[in-house]
């Protein structure tokens, strides 16, 4: 696996949009309408989600695994290690995705893509 991105949950990303943007200077990288938004944060991606996208309630990494097939062993060898499954893998708009949470209990979310 690796580091994907950072999920940072907003209510309304066109209103969180410009402390981001103008306040920390941040770039956007990518924008699938008021649902998500990749900001270049330099070696981490930091990605706003709201609405069906806000799978967690505090920020939140992410890791991605090379194939879809590969998420069940990903979230088993997570369980294996500690963590606890806190929302089941499921199909989102543009990927796999599962929430964790880890032995401190912090949400981890593992996805892949189809």
């Amino acid at each position: 696996m690796k580091t994907s991105l950072l999920l940072y949950p907003v209510e309304n990303i066109d209103t969180a949009l410009p402390f981001f943007t103008e306040g920390l200077g941040l770039p956007v990288k990518f924008r699938d309408g008021s649902r998500y938004c990749a900001l270049d944060a330099g070696a981490l991606t930091l990605a706003l989600v709201a609405g069906a996208e806000r799978l967690v309630a505090q920020p939140a990494l992410a890791f991605r695994v090379e194939a879809e097939e590969d998420i069940g062993a990903a979230i088993a060898r997570l369980v294996e290690a500690g963590a606890t499954v806190t929302q089941p893998a499921a199909q989102g708009p543009h990927e796999t995705r599962a929430v964790l949470a880890t032995p401190e209990g912090f949400a981890l979310v593992v996805s892949a893509k189809p």
